[in-house]
């Protein structure tokens, strides 16, 4: 019997677990590991920084669903990997081996990078559950005290679509109190152009998130890198294309939330020969760590190089369906080595599909691949995106509930649209 340990149970780790134990059987071990008791649905949070969405409603708990499945789980946060003999050790000192390793931790969230960032100082972030409600918190203020608001994404960040929908959210609210007159926004972005998001843009992502902007009197400066938050001020310079700084600004701000640059959570980060230099998992095209065989990583702790040279330095997102595609793979690899006794050989496709709320309307793209070239890029808006997030959300809490990480209906819908899992 091999046993199988996932490390994180988000939007990645719980999938991965439910797709594992499926395809591996009764005959194998799946133990699933996280520092919280409860699945949190991130792509949700804009909407309960605004008051939009209760927190209850995007939380579940974790070991119910999974023991469903014949699936372990141990509530613990982990200290320590020792990759050399296959265990894990937490916080409590206690010890969990394995015979192979899925890490789907998520990142850590770098706000140290840029002084004066961050909830413990003078900006939100919509980035965990946590920080989501104590944004809401700030937004109720802004409420009673209407001023400047900075939404954005730091330097070295590489998720930029909840910055966008915080954009749009935000201004909705705002118009719906009755208050936007009295609160102009700035969009501070990393990315050399409105819509590029870190993916060298989507179709016609650049003009359409332009004129969104625009249409909201939403101002913006891209290239920017923020080289200091003060309490109520935001010190940003913006580059040229040269990557020299062309003009400063001084952003007065009442409310603020920027995206953060992420890396390796610590104790991934700290293993010898597992991550890049910034805490990242290195994985080759099988989903699988060259040096730690036994380790296979998907999702956001997962190395990959940006898509091209900007003057500030974007990351490359991942995207919900990318690390679906992901996780889908390792499954796959891991009934080769320890059902079929034949070396991985499954690749994940990394199609991107996203759903972008914008508060009465949406975005939505399809990019595959995720990395260009790509096949096929499209970017379309439209109201029927804000009523697709919300019923996404729905329809993702339940498959974590019923434990099917692919249904078969969605399976053939995406078929259908020449949007497949694996290679």
């Amino acid at each position: 019997m091999a046993k199988v340990v996932i490390l994180g149970a988000g939007t990645g780790g719980m999938p991965a677990a439910y797709e594992t134990k499926e395809i591996l059987g009764k005959e194998h071990q799946v133990v699933v590991v996280n520092e919280r008791p409860e699945f949190r649905f991130v792509p949700s949070n804009p909407w309960v920084a605004v008051g939009w969405r209760e927190p209850d409603a995007i939380t579940m708990p974790i070991e119910k669903y999974l023991n469903k499945k014949g699936i372990e789980f141990i509530c613990a946060k982990v200290d320590k990997i020792d990759a050399a003999n296959k265990v894990i050790l937490t916080h409590e000192n206690e010890s969990i081996s394995y015979d192979y390793l899925i890490i789907a931790t998520g990142p850590k969230l770098a706000f140290s990078n840029i002084k004066g960032a961050g909830p413990d100082y003078y900006t939100q972030s919509i980035c965990t559950l946590d920080h989501a409600k104590q944004c809401y918190l700030d937004f109720e203020k802004l409420l009673k005290n209407p001023g400047p608001v900075v939404v954005g994404a730091f330097q070295g960040a590489s998720c930029f679509g909840p910055a966008y929908e915080y954009a749009f959210i935000l201004d909705k609210a705002l118009r719906d109190a009755k208050i936007r007159h009295k609160v102009p926004i700035h969009f501070v972005t990393s990315e050399p152009y409105i819509g590029h998001m870190g993916l060298g843009g989507v179709g016609d992502s650049k003009t359409m998130l332009e004129s969104e902007l625009r249409s909201r009197d939403i101002k913006w400066t891209c290239n920017g890198t923020v080289d200091e938050v003060c309490e109520n001020m935001m010190h940003v310079s913006e580059l040229n294309r040269k990557g020299e700084v062309e003009l400063e600004h001084q952003l007065p701000f009442h409310h603020a939330m920027l995206i953060p640059p992420f890396s390796g959570v610590d104790a991934v980060a700290n293993v010898d020969g597992l991550c890049n230099p910034k805490g990242f998992v290195v994985t080759d095209e099988f989903h699988r760590n060259p040096t730690y065989p036994t380790i296979f990583s998907g999702g956001v702790c997962v190395a990959i190089p940006p898509v091209e040279t900007t003057p500030v330095p974007t990351g490359t997102p991942k995207t919900g369906y990318m690390i679906e595609t992901m996780m889908t793979a390792i499954a796959h690899n891991l009934k080769a080595l320890i059902i079929d006794n034949q070396p991985p050989q499954t690749k994940g496709t990394m199609h991107a599909i996203c759903l972008a709320d914008m508060g009465n309307t949406g975005a939505a793209f399809v990019a595959m691949p995720q990395i260009p070239p790509r096949n096929v890029a499209w970017f379309k808006k439209g109201k029927w995106v804000h009523l697709a997030k919300i019923a996404f959300e729905k329809y993702f809490m339940r498959k974590m509930r019923t434990g099917t990480s692919e249904p078969v209906y969605e399976k053939y819908v995406l078929k259908a649209l020449g949007i497949e899992r694996l290679e």
